[in-house]
């Protein structure tokens, strides 16, 4: 943000979340839902729209965004209604959208966001389901400038939910954390897969600044085409400073929906923003009222798991884990129970907690894989079982650290072997034998004087220089801590000042 943006304006933000629902089939259709078909594979007369055709409801895709309106606090209406959204594009074959309008699922609920400040709740306005459309793929760079275009219509008629935020953001940062924060929790539900890369969750972004203080929204901008929190974050940032520029010089802001173009870091406008009455909403005739029965309601909700904030705030109270760890341990449903189960296994948490954070996933960023985000790849690799059976010998003092991290590089390569297979074929036992470990110290002392007469000198630092020399004549398998309290027993003590 500019300076003069900084200090005269605030942003306001509200987020429309797409999210495809985690169906075997799509929402009308028997057609499946699956990603990655080769294209147009997935289709039949009701998904494309052909005359005559009648739509029927997919109940599973009801459950899961009556699960997710219960997590999100929500009320759910008695009864929803299902309206035809009219407009015209290359991949909606129909040439409308069989979405909600007036009559949505869910209404009037929020969500928890961390805050530097603190915690605090952002409104969602609704919840509601509609279709989604097909894809078009063009030739170029862009619709415009495309030599040709292909339309895939694998995904149309898939199951979308969305959930529309109030205007509660004041921040890029906090539109980040909010959508990082519904997606982990829709994860949770089993709703979705919130693959952003695969489209599974699509963010639209609406932003107006006003000056500090005011109560009155300015004009509001829409920002399209953002596929990560990344791109969430760099876009409104990008529209903030655009627009504070603007209204710092005396420009007039007109209502529009602006494309994000991530390769040259800017939004650029793509269409005056339609209103609703532009999109001719009039209830769907081939569906009648969906009426959704209070028992089956309080049902779902005492079927709901334990979502990520409360999952964090446990780890935290019943492991004694820092914040940060436990943020990172609960991302994903599976790390945290991965977590769980090595710590039913070895009792340290911490212990724990440290090698899959740090050593784990610092692996796998290492090799392009997030391990935080897609778990099952690696936990088929590093079952609970075999991460427990490293740190067991780590706490019982069979290995070093050191030794323990080569270890971890082994059994990654090598899928079925366990640490105690790799330490015994290795050799890698640590060296706890004092006579022994007395004897290599002796020599690394004789071989280094002048450390030794920097340690007489007051240089404490000299101390972990001689621990390192015998690490390094012992291969790393000494016990770090018995070699301290050798080296320290057999070094002349300092001289006075």
């Amino acid at each position: 943000m500019t300076a003069v943006a900084a200090v005269e304006y605030e942003a306001v933000i509200g987020l429309e979340v797409h999210v495809q629902l985690l169906t075997r089939s799509k929402l009308f259709c028997g057609c499946a839902a699956a990603f990655g078909a080769p294209p147009n594979q997935q289709t039949c007369p009701v998904c494309q729209g052909m005359p005559g055709v009648l739509p029927v409801i997919n109940r599973r895709a009801v459950e899961f965004a009556i699960r997710t309106a219960l997590a999100l606090h929500c009320r759910i209406n008695a009864a929803c209604r299902f309206a035809r959204k009219h407009y015209f594009y290359p991949d909606m074959p129909k040439n409308f959208q069989i979405s909600q309008y007036e009559e949505p699922l869910a209404e009037d609920g929020w969500l928890t966001i961390e805050h530097p400040d603190g915690s605090r709740r952002v409104g969602i306005q609704r919840v509601h389901l509609e279709e989604d459309v097909g894809k078009l793929l063009h030739e170029g760079a862009a619709f415009e400038t495309a030599r040709s275009s292909l339309v895939d219509f694998n995904r149309s008629g898939v199951p979308l939910m969305e959930v529309v935020s109030r205007p509660d953001l004041r921040s890029p940062d906090e539109a980040a954390e909010y959508l990082r924060e519904l997606r982990g929790m829709l994860v949770y539900l089993g709703v979705s897969s919130g693959n952003m890369e695969e489209g599974a969750l699509r963010c639209d972004a609406n932003i107006s600044l006003r000056p500090h203080g005011s109560a009155e929204l300015g004009t509001k901008i829409e920002i399209k085409n953002m596929n990560s929190f990344r791109h969430v974050r760099a876009a409104l940032e990008y529209e903030v400073r655009r627009q504070g520029r603007a209204l710092a010089g005396g420009e007039r802001l007109v209502q529009e929906t602006r494309l994000w173009n991530d390769d040259q870091g800017v939004t650029a406008s793509m269409r005056s923003k339609e209103y609703a009455h532009d999109y001719r909403y009039f209830p769907e005739p081939d569906l009648v009222p969906l009426r959704l029965a209070p028992a089956w309601v309080e049902e779902l909700s005492g079927s709901l798991p334990e979502l990520p904030a409360a999952r964090r705030a446990r780890f935290v109270a019943q492991y004694g884990l820092p914040a940060h760890d436990a943020d990172l341990l609960t991302a994903e449903p599976g790390v945290a129970e991965y977590f769980e189960q090595v710590v039913a296994r070895v009792p340290q948490p911490r212990l724990a907690a440290n090698w899959i954070t740090t050593e784990v996933f610092g692996r796998l960023r290492a090799e392009g894989a997030a391990g935080d985000a897609a778990p099952a790849s690696w936990i088929e690799t590093l079952p609970p079982d075999r991460l427990a059976g490293l740190l067991r010998l780590l706490e019982q003092g069979v290995i070093s650290g050191r030794i323990a991290k080569d270890v971890l590089d082994e059994m990654f390569r090598e899928p079925r072997a366990s640490a105690e297979e790799i330490v015994a074929r290795k050799g890698w036992v640590q060296l706890s034998d004092e006579s022994e470990l007395a004897r290599v110290i002796e020599a690394v002392l004789a071989a280094h004087p002048e450390a030794v007469g920097d340690w007489q000198k007051g240089k404490k630092q000299s101390l972990g220089f001689l621990v390192g020399q015998v690490m390094k004549a012992t291969r790393g398998q000494a016990n770090p801590q018995l070699v301290n309290r050798l080296l320290s027993e057999r070094l002349p003590p300092p001289s006075g000042p």
